[in-house]
């Protein structure tokens, strides 16, 4: 199953991206899954992505363990804690069809969507595949939650900017502003 998932992920890359591509790995720690999440940009806070400025973003996001997806080349080349501490985690990307969602955490089933930025209010999208979160010292229904930074508006294939009208994937639900999520390339 990890085959397959690593497998149509590297057929999803734009085929001139390979020098920026990500560095494929498989981690089996504990992660923040932000796929369901919004964002909200940190006024007067950046982050530095392969060399480049980006707009930082912070995202609530369920606490899960297993097996996740990881860009390595962001993560110091390994899956080991941020900063050695069971307080930080990565935020990757994993297959779960079930995880706790906004509003209450209650585990619910993901549903993938794309939709189109744009410049309103909100109508943007945030990366946070491979940055480091900071787990909340509380847990909220039962949940474990992780504080997640990343950068706005960034390619998590490329680590380009991604222009408004652009279309993005996500599994956020309708209304959420900045949905985190990647471009469809």
């Amino acid at each position: 199953m990890t085959k397959i998932i690593v497998a149509a992920i590297l057929m999803a890359l734009p085929t001139t991206a390979f020098a920026a591509s990500p560095s494929l790995g498989i981690c089996h720690v504990d992660y923040a899954l932000c796929a369901s999440s919004p964002t909200v940009a940190i006024s007067g806070e950046t982050i530095m992505v392969k060399g480049t400025a980006f707009q930082a973003g912070l995202s609530v996001c369920p606490v899960l363990k297993g097996e996740s997806i990881a860009d390595l080349s962001l993560m110091n080349g390994s899956c080991a804690s941020p900063d050695g501490t069971p307080k930080t985690v990565w935020s990757l990307f994993s297959n779960v069809k079930n995880y706790p969602q906004l509003p209450d955490w209650k585990i619910l089933p993901s549903v993938k969507r794309v939709f189109v930025t744009n410049a309103n209010a909100g109508g943007g999208m945030s990366n946070m595949w491979s940055f480091p979160c900071v787990v909340r010292p509380k847990k909220v229904n039962g949940v474990r939650l992780a504080d997640c930074k990343g950068p706005m508006n960034e390619s998590p294939w490329t680590s380009e900017a991604i222009p408004f009208g652009s279309l993005v994937g996500t599994a956020a639900p309708v209304g959420l502003p900045n949905p985190v999520g990647a471009n469809v390339p």
